[in-house]
């Protein structure tokens, strides 16, 4: 008998089980597949930056063709190897390992600090039946850092900054728009793809989204090193935001509702009489006539007896228009009748319950409104057919798509039963605004270029960013509390790579307000509550009940009316500055309204504040949210109230009324005087700032004024395009990089770059400093250098 050593022995285990662990995965092209205590796990590298997980038990076949994510894997070099229990696979950009042993996924930067790790034993899948199909309820639990702040979501109103410390139901609602993305002040982003109603959860243990239904768990990692970064990951994965119209961004005007198509042209009458800027009027819900026949798509309705001489008259004052559409239809539509012949039609309860008008709804005569099968591709064939037929046709600008999460009311569990196209109503659940914004855009772009689409919508998916659409924060109650909770709602919607949102200026509802246009605290909110619209993707008045156009607050010289001029002059000043930072959204995958934790990461006394906020990467925007000029129950100007603020540290800042200038890292107190909202501009900041006019296109921007905001070197980027087809998209389009040299005090206007049908050849910069000193110059596309 051979005697072998101890030693040998030792080594021959070791080579076995080396070799048996190093068989536990699978490379593949884009990263490795393995199984560990019998769930099958796949690590696949879509980008350097942005890598997708999957699970699934044993055996269990999962395939999926993701709704939101866009994006393909790309031929990357990888590097995979073993070190000890754990498998590595490596980009130019980041690391992932999985422990072979336990299953816990954990991302590094290429440094080896951790980014997030999975949990221990934190995966779960629970049988579940979701109609005849054997399914899962899925579950995946993380590890965050004690204080790690992290954003994103969506629309909540629940008012924080910081999405940690919660529990939150992800389901789409009114006033509610769920994502279930967040990214995280370490600079990643993580995207559960998964459309069933979900919970999100985090506390002491561990962070985790569990939703009803999955075959499998499928999220993805992005690793941007920054805020922007994660974003652009987002969108590169979903789908890029194309360009809006110029005149989008101008002032509009909106009430539920104009009941004639007299009474709406009356009020653009009325605004170019006032010679108040005005770029969009929007009728409201039942020009179609009938609760039967809802969303009709046509003016049915004896009060709008031209509908095509409406359009051409409100296009005549320069006014856009916008019309209400819906997800659902009255059973006397001709929609209703096509939809159901292919099945097309959800069976649940929805607005409007009644056919007849009027509040509380009469059940004794049931609406039979039905939401449609947006998810069928022929059932969004229907619906664009009639679209087109109906209001495209007639020349509206836009639409307002309402109720597009859609509107689920009485809600009982077998409602998440009906089947639709691509599963139960259960399974697709939140993805509904995504499939029905995206039906539209689809079809639009399909048989036009003129005319860049635009659609308001109440509720938004991930990848919504890619379908123009403009998501609004639902109808919300008019109150100082709400309107406090719009701004972390926006900001968090931003961050998670949508940029376009607004809110009803001034609150849908007014049931917390006496006679309304008569409340001096009513008025004070609704004049604070334009000045945030000011600031934000879209400036829109709306609201139920009492009309809200700014002669319904007075004339010139009544406060409230001064103070809403004053604002809607402001926004069209800044429309140069808006557009070209629309432009950075586009092409460099940029946002608007940019929360503190984007451009002052590493200040942590900006990381939670969630009522501040950068308007482009120049002006920080402090809104005032609380009552100070009305006192017991009457308007009282007779003392100057302030607001406490927070300057970010990383910039100094320059007052925007008065030009003083502050050092950031410090809280402050700004009087304001009902007509000022704290504004201050980044010092190095150039401002294009364009003429006054009464609509957007009214002026060409061939005498623009730069204000310059020295103390810093700083750059901007002026952008021109044709502002309303998509020739852009080929290139039509022109750049005009400016420069500050602070230390040289030169600013430099460089040669313009590209050209566009109807271009300015030559124009006029007046350059203003801090100071009042100006200086005006002639440019013909060729580089100026101007010493000041």
């Amino acid at each position: 008998m051979k005697m072998i050593s101890v030693g040998k022995i030792f080594m021959v285990l070791l080579f076995f089980s080396t070799t048996a662990m190093a068989q536990n995965f699978q490379e593949t092209p884009n990263g490795l597949k393995t199984t560990i205590h019998s769930v099958d796990v796949e690590v696949q590298f879509y980008t350097p930056t942005t890598v997708r997980i999957i699970k699934s038990p044993e055996g269990r076949e999962f395939v999926k063709n993701s709704l939101s994510v866009i994006e393909e894997p790309q031929n990357l070099k990888l590097s995979v190897k073993q070190t000890g229990q754990l498998a590595q696979v490596k980009s130019d950009q980041m690391e992932v390992s999985i422990n072979l042993e336990t299953g816990k996924i954990s991302f590094f930067d290429l440094s080896g600090r951790s980014l997030l790790q999975e949990k221990e034993k934190g995966v779960s899948f629970v049988d579940f039946k979701d109609v005849e199909e054997e399914t899962l309820r899925v579950k995946q639990a993380y590890v965050l850092e004690k204080d790690e702040a992290i954003y994103g979501l969506g629309i909540l109103q629940n008012g924080k900054m910081s999405q940690r410390n919660q529990t939150k139901y992800l389901i789409q609602g009114n006033t509610e728009d769920v994502i279930p993305f967040f990214q995280s002040v370490k600079g990643y982003g993580l995207f559960w793809d998964n459309y069933s109603p979900t919970t999100f959860a985090d506390n002491e243990q561990e962070t985790s989204f569990e939703s009803e239904v999955g075959d499998g768990i499928d999220y993805y990692f992005m690793y941007g090193k920054n805020a922007d970064g994660v974003v652009a990951c987002m969108r590169n994965l979903t789908g890029q935001a194309p360009m809006f119209p110029l005149w989008t961004y101008g002032f509009w005007q909106s009430r539920e509702r104009y009941k004639s198509q007299d009474e709406l042209l009356g009020v653009v009458k009325k605004f170019r009489e006032l010679n108040v800027p005005i770029d969009g009027i929007i009728q409201d819900w039942q020009y179609w006539g009938s609760n039967y026949l809802w969303n009709a798509m046509e003016f049915l309705n004896p009060g709008f007896p031209n509908p095509q001489k409406m359009v051409n008259d409100a296009h005549d004052m320069n006014v856009h228009m916008i019309i209400s559409i819906w997800s659902s239809f009255g059973p006397k539509t001709k929609q209703y009748q096509e939809l159901e012949e292919i099945d097309a039609l959800l069976d649940f309860t929805t607005w409007p319950q009644s056919g007849i008008q009027g509040w509380p709804p009469n059940m004794d005569y049931p609406s039979g409104v039905r939401v449609y099968d947006a998810y069928h591709p022929a059932a969004r064939d229907i619906y664009w057919k009639y679209l087109k037929e109906g209001l495209f046709s007639l020349g509206i600008d836009g639409w307002w798509m309402d109720s597009t999460e859609p509107d689920h009311l009485d809600i009982q569990p077998e409602d998440y039963d009906n089947m639709t196209h691509m599963g139960s109503f259960r399974k697709v659940r939140n993805a509904y605004p995504l499939m029905t914004v995206g039906g539209v855009y689809d079809h639009q772009r399909a048989v036009s270029s003129d005319k860049r689409v635009f659609i308001l919508t109440r509720s938004a998916f991930a990848g919504q960013q890619r379908y123009g659409a403009n998501t609004w924060t639902g109808d919300v109650v008019a109150s100082w509390e709400a309107l406090r909770n719009q701004i972390p709602a926006g900001l968090n919607f931003s961050l998670t790579g949508i940029p376009h949102w607004n809110t009803d200026i001034g609150g849908f509802f007014l049931w917390e307000f006496k006679n309304p246009l008569d409340n001096p605290d009513y008025r004070e909110l609704h004049a604070r509550w334009m000045q945030f619209g000011t600031f934000s993707p879209m400036m829109r008045s709306h609201g139920e009940g009492y009309p809200r156009e700014i002669y319904q607050f007075g004339k010139k010289g009544d406060p409230i009316y001064d103070a809403i001029e004053k604002y809607i002059h402001l926004r069209y000043s800044l429309l140069p500055y808006i557009y070209s930072t629309s432009w950075d959204i586009t092409a460099n995958q940029s946002s608007m309204i940019r929360a503190l934790v984007m451009d002052f990461a590493d200040d942590t006394m900006a990381l939670d504040i969630n009522d501040q906020f950068m308007f482009g990467k120049s002006l920080l925007v402090c809104p005032v949210t609380e009552s100070m000029y009305t006192i017991d129950g009457k308007a009282d100007f007779s003392q100057t109230k302030s607001r406490e603020l927070y300057l970010p540290k990383g910039a100094n800042w320059v007052d925007f009324w008065t030009g003083e200038k502050l050092d950031g890292g410090q809280t402050i107190r700004k009087e304001t005087p009902l007509d000022i909202i704290p504004l201050y501009v980044k010092e190095g900041s150039i401002l294009p700032i364009g003429p006054q006019v009464q609509y957007a296109t009214e002026k060409p921007w061939d005498h623009l004024e730069l204000k310059v905001y020295d103390g810093a070197d700083g750059s901007f980027l002026l952008y021109e395009d044709e502002f309303d087809n998509y020739n852009y998209e080929s290139g039509a389009y022109s750049e005009i990089p400016i420069s500050w040299n602070n230390a040289a005090r030169k600013l430099t206007i460089g040669a313009r770059k590209g050209s566009f049908k109807g271009m300015l050849k030559s124009r006029k910069f007046t350059i203003t400093l801090i100071d009042g000193t100006t200086k005006t110059v002639d440019y013909n596309g060729k580089k100026v250098v101007v010493k000041l």
